[in-house]
């Protein structure tokens, strides 16, 4: 029989929110453990989570490079929701961000103990700062991946 918490196989489960939505019950991710996934936490976001793995957040190069683009579509008059996503999409940032994880020793590193962590029947949640009903964000691309690595332990 599974819970909530495992799938069934015996694995934890991945879910992923943002850190507004845990701190405003917003969000119920049960009894996973809150992993945030950003490179700079401040205080009230590491009050929040449980631990933070800043090498899976993207680099600070491609942050850089699509807040300048988002802020670039702002001046233009686009909203920022809207400049968000289209800065996401100028960028490249899921391809390049997925080139990250699998070219970053760190980040790989991290990654497969994370996935380790999972398949041991941890469950956990991945956080950041950004509301996936509004704006992309790279934890729901974590997310995919780690499940795409525990679905390639089935083949």
């Amino acid at each position: 029989m599974t819970d909530d918490a495992t799938d069934s196989t015996g694995r934890g489960r991945v879910l992923d929110t943002y850190v507004a939505a845990l701190q405003h019950d917003l969000a119920d991710v049960g009894d996973a453990t809150r992993v945030g996934v950003v490179r700079r936490p401040t205080r009230w976001f590491s009050g929040s989570v449980d631990e933070n793995e800043p090498a899976l957040a993207p680099p600070e190069t491609l942050l850089d490079e699509t807040k300048q683009r988002q802020e670039d579509f702002e001046m233009r008059g686009v909203c920022e929701r809207e400049a968000h996503n289209e800065a996401w999409l100028e960028t490249d940032f899921a391809a390049r961000y997925r080139a990250h994880l699998e070219s970053d020793a760190d980040a790989a590193v991290a990654l497969e103990s994370l996935a380790e962590r999972v398949r041991d029947g941890e469950p956990v949640a991945l956080v950041c700062f950004e509301n996936t009903d509004t704006k992309r964000c790279h934890r729901t691309i974590l997310r995919d991946v780690i499940e795409s690595r525990l679905a390639a332990d089935d083949d």
